[in-house]
């Protein structure tokens, strides 16, 4: 992972006070590449900066690629997918079945643990793009029971460019059931389009990830970057540049615990990590001996 760290900008220096004329960026990353996957945030690396965001891919590639994801576990946390081009098809036995495009997502608390991965498939497009990111889930809900939401666009609400994807923002709710106290916005601006983001009191963590075009915020950042800004209050605000740019961004008040991580799990303590492991080992038992019945689909879409 490429990570610079900024100096500080837009301090006025002056005899009696200084005046901050904009929230710097003090972070930027292109991440690693996997392939179809980029790896902007890890829990080990600038999750640990801007937690209870701890997580984040960009993922773009040939629809079908999505097929290949295997099963795979987690726990302690919640996944957030969003789509940013093309779409994908989910199947759920509880949710039933669906279309996500632009805006849509998948939330999926993990909470004391679940194995999934096959419950997002190619939709009508050719190609994918989209970010995943994962949330830190505070003390009463990182053992908690499985909550999985599939959210068609149609649902998500917007505030102007920006669709509220978690939280609350100018007073439109998100209809995902999320911990408060953080927000999580997907965006589109067009080209010369400026757009102040505001964060509610207490938000004192900010990042920004592009999909598509560049944003002036104010130092440009481009298509595949993330940025952190500097811890705060204060807004930010940013200009599509060259062409229409779509980002996601998130603020949060800060996640007041440390991080205790496995492979596939982040929880406040090693004694909920330990519980969750085990809940997964355990789950990770009956799903092999589900997948040896006769009869039986391979396509288990999630499984807890």
């Amino acid at each position: 992972m490429t990570v610079q760290q900024q100096p500080p900008i837009g301090i006025v220096p002056g005899s009696a006070r200084e005046t901050v004329t904009h929230r710097a960026i003090s972070y930027r990353t292109t991440g690693s590449g996997h392939g179809a996957i980029v790896r902007l945030m890890s829990p080990s690396n600038l999750g640990q900066l801007v937690k209870p965001f701890v997580f984040l891919d960009l993922f773009e590639d040939e629809s079908s690629f999505i097929g290949g994801m295997p099963m795979h576990p987690h726990s302690g946390i919640a996944t957030v997918t969003v789509i940013t081009e093309g779409n994908l098809r989910f199947e759920d036995a509880e949710s039933g079945t669906g279309m996500i495009d632009y805006g849509g997502v998948e939330w999926m608390r993990a909470g004391g643990g679940v194995w999934h991965g096959k419950e997002m498939s190619a939709g009508t497009s050719k190609r994918i793009q989209g970010f995943q990111l994962w949330v830190a889930l505070p003390p009463a809900l990182e053992n908690a029971s499985v909550d999985s939401q599939y959210l068609e666009s149609s649902v998500m609400p917007e505030v102007g460019p920006a669709r509220v994807i978690l939280g609350a923002y100018e007073g439109v709710q998100s209809p995902v059931r999320a911990p408060a106290g953080m927000n999580y916005l997907l965006v589109t601006l067009r080209v010369g389009e400026s757009w102040t983001y505001v964060p509610p009191n207490g938000h004192e963590s900010l990042w920004l990830s592009v999909s598509r075009g560049s944003l002036g915020a104010p130092g440009l950042v481009t298509a595949g970057e993330m940025v952190i800004f500097e811890p705060g209050s204060g807004a930010v605000t940013l200009k599509a540049m060259h062409k229409d740019a779509v980002f996601v961004i998130g603020s949060a008040a800060p996640h007041p615990y440390d991080l205790a991580l496995g492979n596939y799990s982040v929880h406040t303590n090693p004694q909920a990590l330990r519980a969750g492991e085990e809940k997964i080992a355990e789950i990770g038992v009956r799903l092999r001996e589900y997948l040896q019945k006769p009869n039986e689909s391979a396509r288990v879409p999630v499984f807890k």
